[in-house]
């Protein structure tokens, strides 16, 4: 059977871009959302993201998750998991840029997390792949 363009997936094709201010000057995102939007489908047809680093420099100190929920039971039953786990330093909504292309869009959630101390120990991990 031949395979038609776009029903192939190869989880691991992917684009990367990026840049760096080695003076910490600081950016409004336009410039990477520009790069990456050619890059909506990563030719895998399983979608795209992006991360960033020092975006947030008032929780330095933090871990920060992004969660997209469906439900309020999901966003329930993810806190539940999330608060035996870490503690919560903030967390709020993420704003977001209303599109009408984007119909029953999820509930985009903001975490600033710190993995408990008791769990890291009773994990027997080191604190980085206890997150992870």
């Amino acid at each position: 059977m031949l395979l038609k363009e776009g029903q192939v997936r190869i989880p691991s094709g992917c684009a990367i871009s990026g840049f760096i201010h080695k003076d910490g000057k600081k950016e409004d995102g336009r410039r990477i959302i520009d790069s990456i939007e050619i890059m909506h489908e990563r030719s895998n047809g399983l979608g795209g993201g992006f991360a960033g680093y020092g975006i947030y420099p008032d929780f330095a100190d933090c871990y920060a998750f992004h969660v997209f929920y469906n439900t309020q039971k999901s966003m329930s039953e993810a806190n539940e998991y999330i608060k035996a786990r870490f503690k919560i330093v903030s967390e709020s909504s993420m704003p977001t840029r209303k599109m009408k292309e984007i119909t029953n869009e999820p509930n985009i959630w903001r975490y600033f997390l710190k993995p408990l101390e008791h769990k890291i120990a009773e994990y027997d991990v080191l604190e980085d792949e206890f997150v992870f």
